[in-house]
């Protein structure tokens, strides 16, 4: 008996929700916007869970009343003559409608405003704390009087701090614009957009008291602005410095074993953008996977490369700086050719994966984007990778032998040859791993190498030739350098004033930051 009860007491819930839903739809078909705002706000306060897309549908011109039947439908889609509707209290498909069978519930421009803030309210008690907090930085200059006392018992109720705080700074924007001095002080620190306005605006105020408050607030604000802006040229700074790092390290290796003026090197990045680019072509779809596996593959084609004009071109012109330097520009033109002949002239745009998209937020003045985050720890990794390879493996030891002493390391039965082939192979893999992180940065071209080519050198030089350390300061440095100037100077006189820099440097210090050790480097 007891069952037969409740199972015959559910329809009576169901028709008694569905007749509060029907007397709340037809409160809003109401003949005055007064009548309709007092609607949207019991709606609000229902508690009913079809809320939100009832004012989404009204929001949107999509919630209308069949004339006939009086029936509230949600509309689907707008276009042609019948419209596809669904019920609005029950959500059933209800078919095609004509138009001229519905009546639209119009909206004014203040109504508008309260269902955004209305939406927002509702978003406030959603489960998820990211939710709510977006939910309550849209509300950031939207709180009218309507919506004061509602945010008050959400602000007494929530458990997130960060959400009370940007809340309470919504309440305070809405007392600001009503002349209260008082919110000036909850304002204070915060470097919000519309925080900065709403108190650049109370700062033009007749109220000599609240215009005082307002411009002293806003000089905080500013000098913290430009904190955050230092440090944001700081962090751009670094992540150039890291390219710099990558495209200049592996030269660093080759010029300090072999003194070999490779203009090549350019285009051996260029090869690791390439090969990454070729990856995702391989594997659509899946750009991340393709990203992870165009690092060693975009070490071997480099080094492969790299291999090929050693063998081809540099054992045959050791000891003659002037004609390795003429041959490998040359073997730059023919790869720059090549790319444009075999697959295009025009730039390739590689995808950039998911996870190395978007930005940490610091504060609300200071973000930090993940590619460029990414780039700045990849260079990181591969700079402590090739440290171990040179202090922790027999190649490195030959390496520093050849560089310090090549006369001394071939008496002791080092195979200089062999050493130079090697060093040479990892110079040019480093490249192609600067190519794969530069493919993050900016589109892939045939030029892509010829605009880090000359930077690398100045790094080289900078640093001292063949010091990984010196390679590391010194990209790092004129990144920094190169950032700061920039705004100031502009990109093409920033680059001069680096450049006469670092020839009145190497005046003072011929040999760089970190000059090399050995009998061979100081004589």
């Amino acid at each position: 008996m007891l069952v037969l009860c409740l199972l015959a007491c559910l329809p009576l819930a169901a028709n008694a929700q569905d007749d509060d839903g029907q007397q709340l739809l037809e409160s809003l078909d109401a003949s005055s916007y007064a009548q309709m705002g007092v609607a949207i706000e019991a709606i609000i306060t229902s508690g009913d869970e079809r809320s939100r897309g009832w004012l989404e549908a009204l929001l949107g011109g999509k919630l209308q009343r069949h004339k006939e039947t009086g029936r509230f439908v949600v509309v689907l889609e707008n276009r042609g003559r019948d419209w596809p509707v669904v019920d609005a209290l029950t959500g059933e498909a209800l078919g095609e409608m004509s138009r001229r069978d519905l009546d639209r519930l119009g909206i004014n421009n203040a109504l508008r405003g309260q269902l955004q803030g209305a939406l927002a309210v509702l978003d406030l008690q959603a489960d998820g704390v990211s939710e709510r907090r977006q939910a309550a930085r849209a509300l950031l200059g939207d709180v009218d009087a309507t919506l004061a006392e509602p945010l008050t018992v959400v602000i007494d109720a929530e458990e997130d701090a960060e959400v009370r705080r940007l809340l309470q700074q919504a309440l305070a924007i809405h007392r600001l614009e009503e002349g209260d001095l008082a919110a000036v002080d909850a304002l204070a620190g915060s470097l919000n957009s519309r925080v900065r306005s709403a108190l650049n605006t109370a700062s033009r105020s007749e109220d000599p008291g609240l215009a005082a408050a307002a411009t002293s607030a806003l000089a905080d604000i500013e000098q913290k602005m430009k904190l955050n802006r230092g440090l944001e040229t700081l962090y751009f700074g670094l992540s150039l410095g890291s390219v710099l790092v990558l495209a200049a390290i592996g030269l660093a290796i080759t010029f300090g074993v072999m003194g070999v003026i490779n203009m090549a090197h350019g285009e051996l990045i260029m090869l690791g953008a390439y090969t990454t680019w070729a990856m995702q072509q391989l594997m659509p779809g899946q750009p991340g996977l393709a990203m992870v596996l165009s690092i060693p593959a975009g070490f071997l084609v480099a080094a492969l490369a790299g291999i090929a004009i050693e063998r081809g071109v540099i054992q045959f012109l050791k000891g003659r700086p002037l004609e390795t330097l003429l041959a490998t520009f040359g073997v730059s033109l023919i790869l720059q050719q090549l790319v444009r002949t075999v697959i295009s002239p025009l730039n390739r745009t590689v995808v950039t994966p998911e996870w190395m998209s978007g930005s940490i937020m610091i504060n609300e003045g200071l973000s930090l984007t993940l590619n460029r985050l990414y780039v700045l720890g990849f260079a990181l990794v591969v700079f402590a990778g090739l440290m171990l390879v040179m202090r922790r493996t027999r190649l490195g030891l030959e390496v520093r032998a050849v560089t310090q002493n090549r006369a001394m390391a071939r008496s002791m039965g080092i195979r200089a040859t062999r050493v130079d082939i090697m060093t040479f192979a990892l110079g040019s893999g480093v490249a192609g791993l600067a190519g794969v992180a530069l493919s993050q940065l900016t589109n892939v071209g045939p030029n892509l190498g010829q605009n880090y080519i000359i930077d690398s050198f100045m790094v080289v030089v900078f640093g001292g030739v063949g010091n990984l350390w010196g390679t590391l300061v010194a990209g790092l440095s004129l990144g920094v350098i190169n950032q700061v100037l920039e705004p100031w100077a502009g990109a093409v006189l920033a680059k001069i004033l680096v450049l006469v820099f670092i020839i009145l440097f190497i005046q003072k210090r011929p040999r760089g930051l970190f000059p090399q050790k050995g009998r061979a480097a100081e004589g």
